[in-house]
């Protein structure tokens, strides 16, 4: 064969495989089934022009190539809002596109790359044009404006598209000459008018037919990820059906009757558990099987999701990525409540607590564990047995743990006669853990980490870490600086909910760490805090201190406060109240600041439990 016919043999394959994915994509970001293909053979058009270059790229690396042109060429054939509402799809498709037009173009664009597409948190700000903190919290306003508009779950929006991706099934595309031909030509002209007029030339002319072999793109190809090259091809992997927990495991362990909706392989979207944020743990598994169910009530609701890596490396990070999820889930007002690891379970296991705090509120228990060359994960959503807002319930009483040990149990117990597998389930047994690193800096507390306000429905959002040159966490009691010489990795940030209303501008909630270097220094710091709080009541005029907490150990410390200071002005009197806490691990310290607005607030035991959370993400320091 000769390098124009491999070339050409290459972009066919290239063509086929990206464009159902792209014009699923063009559909969602404009509304318009038309316009968004005329947009996608415009792109790769544009692709056969440049293939000297894009031939030698990955196919991943091909697909990032084409997609920023292909959306860019659906958005410019509509003006401000860039939304047109086609007829195109069933009622369910129009659900979705009526719930996608609602969103700010912005909120779009990153909930569709995050859902339609397998780049990472990264491409995604860089493609939208902002900091990847800004894309999460867009992230979470879009899943929850979305979810809410269609009725769904965060975890299940990519269900949504369904119906979409079943029309773009029955899509007729160009024969993939048609467009090496326009590229060719475009090649030559090496204008963009002449690229308009061979666009326009095979659109109109009647050649926009089906492939010469009756190609189509069917519904089981119509993949999220794209097609490896034989090179990049893992060994075939068999996850069979028999692998998957059934129904009745799941009643079992959490009670109710409960059937199988979707089970899926590689051949099909992933499953998509809560708070995950990719496609897949690892991006190139040698096999991926899911299944999904529900219970007798619709929200009820339990997923797993299982895959094959090519190395125990990869299973490990694997297991590592999809546990750092957890730690720092941003599904929208999702808190972390415990952290369980799990002996006697594959070679690596632990289960997760979390709540949603969205109404109703709900538990989502977890289960991740890895034996050999394989990861699975169980979840389960259930409603909260008589849960008050803002309480916080006891992990060690919680069924729902219990069950979702005993889920992952029988999960790792189906895969480990598998080839590559590890170890098997013995006899689990569960101990308290901190939580999982997560984010780019673990070793502070996170949104998931933050239990809610009372009265505020809107998330917490964190600001980036940045260097601690001021303690913005102190308070005039204690004044604590962690500038000083011997201190190093010094960092603050801050959290807020930028979508309340009516809150006070000083409402929020801050967190300062550093490292001491020795565990006498860190020790010795605590105490000269814990001593200038004893003393703030007879020094600070108007200052009021009440101890919530303390405890001391070789391995750490922690004190609360709540610190009211008497503040007044020409007109009228008031006072400030804060919540405090100095925590210690090992030769770490965290202080954790908090400032409520009036009644919104949070309870002091939640403040304990969270200033306990800042004492075991110190861990994590280094």
């Amino acid at each position: 064969m000769s390098d124009k016919q491999q070339h050409a043999a290459d972009f066919e394959t290239f063509y086929k495989d990206v464009r159902s994915r792209l014009l699923l994509q063009t559909w969602a970001l404009t509304g318009d089934l038309t316009a968004g293909r005329k947009a996608v053979q415009d792109a790769l058009i544009i692709g056969w022009h440049h293939w000297r270059k894009v031939g030698r790229l990955t196919p991943a690396e091909r697909e990032d190539w084409a997609r920023p042109i292909a959306w860019r060429y659906a958005l410019r054939r509509h003006s401000v809002p860039h939304f047109h509402r086609s007829k195109d799809g069933d009622e369910r498709a129009q659900a979705t596109i009526e719930a996608l037009r609602q969103l700010p173009l912005e909120e779009r664009r990153v909930l569709l790359l995050a859902h339609l597409t397998t780049v990472s948190e990264e491409t995604v700000a860089r493609e939208v044009g902002i900091t990847p903190q800004r894309a999460a919290q867009v992230l979470q306003n879009a899943t929850r404006d979305f979810g809410e508009a269609l009725g769904a779950q965060p975890h299940e929006v990519l269900p949504c598209f369904a119906s979409m991706a079943e029309t773009v099934e029955t899509t007729r595309w160009p024969r993939p000459t048609i467009l090496t031909r326009a590229g060719s030509a475009r090649r030559r002209s090496h204008t963009v008018i002449a690229a308009g007029l061979a666009v326009a030339a095979f659109v109109g002319s009647g050649f926009a037919v089906t492939d010469a072999a009756g190609d189509r793109p069917n519904l089981e190809t119509l993949t999220l990820r794209h097609s490896p090259s034989a090179s990049q091809t893992p060994e075939g992997y068999d996850l069979a059906v028999d692998t998957l927990l059934d129904q009745d495991q799941i009643g079992t362990a959490l009670g109710g009757v409960w059937s199988a909706t979707l089970t899926s392989d590689d051949r099909t979207s992933a499953v998509q558990l809560p708070c995950q944020r990719a496609a897949l743990a690892d991006p190139h598994p040698r096999a991926v099987i899911g299944r999904t169910f529900a219970g007798e009530k619709k929200a009820d609701t339990a997923m797993q999701s299982s895959l094959a890596s090519a190395t125990t490396t990869a299973a490990q990070q694997a297991y590592a990525k999809t546990l750092g999820w957890y730690g720092g889930c941003r599904d929208s007002r999702v808190q972390l409540i415990a952290t369980r690891t799990v002996t006697g379970v594959g070679d690596q296991a632990s289960v997760l607590l979390l709540r949603d705090w969205t109404a109703p509120q709900r538990t989502i228990t977890v289960g991740v564990a890895r034996t050999g060359m394989l990861t699975t994960a169980v979840a389960g959503s259930l409603p909260v047995a008589a849960a008050k807002h803002g309480a916080r319930s006891k992990p060690a009483d919680d069924p729902s743990v219990a069950g979702a040990t005993t889920l992952l149990g029988q999960a790792v117990q189906r895969l480990c006669a598998l080839p590559d597998a590890g170890a098997c389930t013995t006899t689990p047994s569960a101990a308290v853990a901190p939580p999982p690193s997560s984010g780019a800096t673990p070793a502070m507390i996170n949104e998931a980490d933050i239990p809610p306000v009372q009265g505020v429905e809107e998330p917490w959002v964190g600001t980036p870490a940045v260097k601690a040159t001021t303690n913005i966490a102190a308070t005039r009691c204690d004044d604590a600086d962690f500038t000083k010489p011997g201190i190093t990795n010094a960092l603050t940030r801050s959290f807020v909910i930028p979508t309340a209303k009516g809150l006070a501008p000083q409402f929020g909630l801050t967190e300062t760490i550093g490292d001491f270097g020795k565990t006498r220094a860190a020790s010795d710091f605590v105490e000269q805090i814990r001593t200038r709080l004893a003393a703030c009541s007879d020094k600070e005029r108007g200052s009021h201190v009440t101890k919530l907490t303390t405890s001391s150990s070789a391995a750490g410390d922690l004190t609360a406060w709540r610190v009211q200071v008497e503040t007044s002005t020409s007109a009228e009197a008031a006072s400030v109240t804060y919540l405090m806490a100095i925590v210690r691990t090992a030769a770490g310290v965290a202080q954790v600041g908090f400032v409520p607005s009036g009644k919104v607030t949070m309870t002091d035991s939640d403040f304990t439990a969270l200033a306990q959370r800042a004492a075991e993400r110190l861990t994590y320091l280094k």
